[in-house]
């Protein structure tokens, strides 16, 4: 090896130039799982949201009272699984779980799964929160107005609750970014682990570790000023705007 770094600066460098494209293909399935699994996650979580939300009603039919509290008792169950248990456990359980039980499932699926699965119990009470926020007159004013339930829930409560939301799902996002570093352990080639392959060639791994911190750090600042711009933008909206927005694009 000619030029031969003398100092940390001049190993960081090297170790970037030298291995860019495992740092580049780190970067892309970092962004793979986290955009993925976070985008089905909030999907997921307004699904529990939604769930957890919904009141039971003694002059409601048996069978609908059984389904209903039997599907907000195992969201409640999921919820304070996913909630009360480290990411890198899960990914532990869900890959090999999955794979003992006769499931060929790859890495990068695996980690977009716990990714959902952890994204999906944490927005569910963001939702919750954020549908508790609106003024139950707007359900009432609705409902008087001869909308069903559920059709008040995605045309006027859901459309006002997502400006709430906004900020946790950013801050979500944000985490998940991070968070996929703890997804090496399933063998998902992301930051970490290719920061540790070429770290481990010259024995380099705190310059090594200083360029995915470098890269993490760039990452975390543009979409954290992507997602400022959205709030700001969407504060300058009031929520019946919003709302008459969603039923426009919803007809």
């Amino acid at each position: 090896m000619t030029n031969t770094p003398t100092n940390s600066f001049e190993w960081v460098w090297f170790i970037a130039q030298k291995y860019s494209e495992l740092f580049i293909r780190g970067t892309w399935i970092t962004l793979v799982v986290s955009v993925i699994g976070t985008l089905t996650g909030f999907l997921l979580g307004y699904a529990v949201g939604m769930i957890e939300d919904v009141s039971i009603s003694k002059d409601d039919h048996p069978v609908k009272r059984c389904i209903l509290g039997a599907l907000k008792a195992a969201a409640k169950v999921y919820v304070e699984l996913f909630r009360g248990t480290p990411m890198i456990v899960q990914a532990m359980i869900v890959f090999y779980g999955l794979r003992q039980s006769g499931f060929e499932i790859d890495s990068i699926s695996a980690g977009i799964l716990v990714t959902l699965l952890n994204t999906g119990a944490y927005m569910s009470e963001t939702v919750r929160a954020g549908i508790k926020s609106i003024d139950p007159g707007q359900r009432e004013g609705a409902l008087a107005l001869g909308m069903s339930p559920v059709s008040a829930m995605f045309h006027i409560i859901l459309p006002q609750a997502f400006k709430n939301i906004v900020p946790e799902m950013a801050n979500m996002f944000l985490t998940n970014l991070k968070m996929t570093s703890v997804l090496n352990v399933i063998g998902v080639q992301e930051l970490f682990l290719q920061a540790k392959t070429a770290g481990g060639t010259y024995y380099k791994y705190l310059e090594s570790y200083l360029v995915i911190a470098i890269i993490y750090l760039v990452l975390c600042f543009v979409f954290s000023r992507i997602f400022t711009l959205v709030e700001k933008k969407m504060a300058n909206k009031k929520d019946y705007v919003l709302a008459i927005e969603y039923m426009e694009n919803t007809q």
